[in-house]
């Protein structure tokens, strides 16, 4: 079974070390990474993961790592550690998206929950990103007219309905019906639907 890939962030080294050990006799992978310039230079990891990043470290904060990774929209969760636990700073982590804000010294047992948690959020994220990519890859070989069918099937219009927001024949709106269904593989109205909700 494959353990899970902590990303260990901090320019502490004995604070680094510590938490490194801590986190392999929890049974976790580590990546440690003294700031964090280091961390977004890494060749991108085959494996996913869970990032731990220290608030204050020279260049680069915590906090602004967090920002990068929303922005880059990497998947990858975040928690955030501290010495420094001001109520502004936590605020600020938790709004950008961080699964969790911990202060030193750190509980082993919240940061386990914590890298549990981001975890279980990080894989349900990238499932769901990897449901609209397949979603919108299928889609993409529909024709201009056949896209704006199903968005139309999508709002639960039927087929009359269709015909006369298009300026159509309601025999013209079944073709490209079956055309839609024959080029996506699908069986039934749902699965149509579950396909552009999915790029929504």
């Amino acid at each position: 079974m494959t353990r899970s890939l902590v990303f260990l962030i901090d320019d502490d080294e004995d604070v680094r070390d510590a938490l490194a050990l801590l986190l392999k006799t929890m049974g976790l992978d580590v990546e440690a990474y003294a700031d964090a310039a280091s961390f977004l230079a890494r060749p991108s990891p085959e494996r996913f993961g869970c990032v731990v990043t220290d608030v204050r470290m020279a260049g680069m904060s915590g906090l602004h790592l967090l920002e990068r990774l929303q922005a880059d929209a990497s998947g990858l969760p975040v928690v955030v550690i501290t010495g420094h636990g001001d109520v502004a700073a936590c605020r600020r982590a938790l709004r950008g998206g961080a699964v969790d804000f911990l202060t030193k010294p750190i509980d082993e047992h919240a940061l386990l929950e914590a890298i549990d948690a981001g975890l279980a959020r990080g894989q349900g994220d990238l499932g769901r990103n990897r449901e609209r990519d397949d979603a919108a890859r299928a889609l993409s070989v529909l024709s201009q007219r056949e896209r704006e069918i199903i968005g139309l099937i999508a709002q639960g219009l039927a087929t009359k309905e269709i015909a006369r927001a298009l300026d159509l024949s309601p025999r013209t709106v079944e073709k490209h019906r079956a055309g839609i269904a024959t080029k996506l593989g699908t069986t039934s109205v749902a699965d149509m639907v579950r396909l552009v909700l999915a790029t929504a």
